[in-house]
């Protein structure tokens, strides 16, 4: 009986492996439906798997720098929402004694990215951030090969088609409008 059953187990087992998630096919899917306040995180291999509900997490096999570029495009290309760019400040400070290949990295990521903002905060900050956000937003972890530390880009998405200066002129207006008065 167990002889006949465990064959059976392994191919049903079969495309379940075969059916591993493509992640360019998965931001294709997803980008229409994130807007602002969801995140896409582009993270070295040893960044761990959170729990919070919103997190989801795939593994690319692909080179951080690939992955980047990949999700960069997905985001200009699409109408709804825009980069604003985390990463982590200890990496100006990781050496290439300690992880050979940082300096080189710095300055590719930096080429890659120098038409954009970045804001460095502390890593624990940002994974605290993303763990909030992932308790209501969805948040799009995508691990690559790197090895070299301190190297995630955190992509935060905001609103492409309304600024935070036309957020603000909304409000003081609405602040400067007369108040209803009740019946």
């Amino acid at each position: 009986m167990l002889k006949t059953l465990l064959p059976m187990v392994l191919l049903a087992a079969l495309p379940a492996l075969a059916a591993s998630p493509d992640w360019k096919a998965r931001l294709a899917e997803v980008m229409p439906l994130l807007g602002h306040r969801n995140w896409i995180l582009v993270v070295d291999s040893a960044y761990p798997l959170q729990t919070s509900p919103g997190i989801e997490t795939m593994d690319t096999n692909a080179t951080q720098l690939e992955v980047v570029r990949a999700v960069v495009a997905a985001i200009n290309r699409s109408i709804q929402v825009r980069s604003v760019i985390f990463m982590d400040a200890e990496l100006p400070f990781v050496s290439d004694d300690d992880a050979p290949g940082a300096s080189a990295y710095r300055a590719e990521v930096s080429q890659l990215l120098r038409d954009y903002p970045i804001e460095r905060l502390p890593h624990e900050k940002i994974i605290s951030n993303i763990d909030q956000a992932g308790k209501t937003f969805h948040v799009l972890v995508l691990k690559t090969n790197m090895t070299i530390p301190y190297t995630s880009v955190f992509i935060r998405l905001d609103c492409k088609y309304w600024s935070a200066d036309q957020e603000k002129r909304l409000r003081r207006k609405m602040a400067a409008a007369p108040k209803a008065v009740p019946k």
